[in-house]
């Protein structure tokens, strides 16, 4: 696929953000402060997909802002990447209330908004952040730690998946592998 020019890119991700923004689609509307919509290059050639915002997410408005931000920022630069040279964004744009796992109805009011983002970035990778987010892109429900370290395909791209850094910081023996 040819990339689209990148104004053209931005002017849509601008307009999806918007749309997200006034979304009442499901439940979580009626109890977030912000939508996370993205972060990042909008022509990044790695896009991360975690599961949704927590709590500092949901005060900023942006995803990975909190302790597992921090992680993933920290991971990036082990790599050589620094965050704004990845695009970032979440399967539900909104706080699941006290971090819980997103709900079936939840996850299906957004999936066109994250999918419309991964088409629109193009990356060349993609690399799904966690079991939730696995679970959804991939339609299945195979533990994280039998997916991990094997190439699928979403969206005809090739995705990795790994741990959620939130996991991470609650099992540090995790950390190497990653």
């Amino acid at each position: 696929l040819a990339r689209r020019p990148a104004a053209e890119v931005v002017a849509a991700l601008t307009a999806l953000a918007e749309k997200v923004s006034g979304c009442r689609e499901c439940k979580l509307c009626t109890t977030r402060n912000l939508t996370v919509f993205a972060s990042g290059d909008s022509q990044a050639r790695l896009m991360l997909v975690g599961e949704g915002p927590g709590a500092e997410e949901d005060k900023q408005g942006l995803p990975f802002v909190g302790a597992a931000g921090e992680l993933l920022n920290k991971i990036l630069a082990a790599i050589g990447l620094a965050r704004d040279e990845v695009y970032v964004a979440n399967i539900v744009k909104c706080r699941p209330p006290g971090n819980r796992d997103p709900e079936p109805d939840e996850v299906v009011a957004c999936r066109g908004f994250l999918e419309r983002q991964i088409d629109l970035v193009q990356p060349r990778v993609l690399v799904v952040l966690g079991r939730i987010a696995a679970h959804t892109l991939l339609g299945n429900d195979t533990p994280i730690s039998k997916m991990r370290g094997k190439w699928y395909e979403i969206r005809g791209l090739p995705a990795m998946v790994t741990f959620h850094p939130a996991a991470l910081l609650r099992n540090p023996a995790l950390k190497r592998s990653v």
